[in-house]
């Protein structure tokens, strides 16, 4: 039978540690801030927001939504970014993905401050998690995607983890924490030949495509683990995943649903991120 991988009992246990590391904190009347820019109102970034803002206060972390028009200038969004990089409340900062076209990632990625960086888009967060430095701040889906199968004791060593998908949000970070794991990785894109074969070769899939339901059984492997980072909303609001659920749950031995999954341990690991940069930031271990 088929185990399904909650997120909930990861992301709790992840809650329970930050809360008290965020006690600790106000002891010193240091309370974290999260401050999230957010462009325009993309359903799956909605979606998101929600659960990240429910995390945090869970966890103690105050929080402000910075929501921008979708046609706002680079200057006008560079503004508003450099006025959170300069505030002393906030301490973590998280800008949605992929922005409007008028706004270059290649001049933004460089003027958020890598310090509040607690979503990985800065060079300097990115180089750290290629070179496996810890002091940076990882990219919150990919850590989470770590910690869910850590938590229900996988074991990495040796195994062969096809990941479908090569965006610097996902694919290639989760490629690199799963390889310091002393995993072997393949990384497939909408290029790669006979992807449904190369896939199939996976003893763990970890689906980052953004595309609704793409994965079903022919790209799994017998007795696979399943891992899906996908958050697709269709016009009637429901979420869905890269991977097609009800195909694929019954020939992989473990899977993740969304939502329900790797979703809610992200927000986890972006509250543990804004505690990280907090204690960082204030000169404290």
């Amino acid at each position: 039978m088929t185990n399904t991988l909650l997120g909930k009992p990861v992301a709790d246990k992840i809650t329970d540690e930050i809360k008290i590391e965020v006690k600790n904190l106000k002891k010193k009347n240091i309370t974290p801030k999260l401050s999230i820019i957010r462009v325009g109102s993309n359903p799956s970034d909605m979606a998101y927001e929600r659960g990240a803002l429910k995390r945090m206060e869970k966890s103690g972390i105050e929080t402000k939504v910075h929501e921008l028009p979708e046609d706002i200038s680079e200057d006008d969004f560079i503004s508003v970014l450099e006025e959170v990089n300069n505030d002393k409340d906030t301490h973590g900062i998280l800008i949605f993905r992929p922005l409007p076209k008028q706004l270059r990632e290649e001049k933004i990625k460089y003027t958020i401050l890598p310090a509040k960086d607690v979503d990985c888009f800065s060079p300097v967060n990115v180089a750290k998690i290629f070179e496996g430095d810890e002091s940076g701040l990882p990219p919150a889906t990919p850590a989470a995607v770590i910690e869910t199968l850590k938590h229900y004791d996988v074991d990495l060593k040796g195994k062969n983890v096809v990941v479908v998908g090569r965006s610097l949000v996902v694919g290639k970070p989760v490629s690199m924490m799963l390889l310091k794991e002393n995993a072997t990785v393949t990384i497939c894109h909408s290029k790669t030949k006979e992807l449904e074969k190369v896939a199939s070769q996976g003893d763990i899939l970890v689906a980052a495509v953004g595309r609704d339901r793409m994965i079903n059984s022919k790209y799994i492997k017998k007795d696979a683990i399943v891992i899906d980072v996908g958050i697709n909303v269709d016009s009637n609001g429901n979420m869905h995943g890269d991977v097609d659920f009800e195909d694929v749950k019954d020939k992989a031995s473990m899977i993740t649903p969304v939502p329900r999954g790797v979703g809610s341990v992200t927000t986890s690991i972006l509250a543990k991120n804004v505690v990280k940069a907090c204690k960082q930031i204030n000169g404290l271990k």
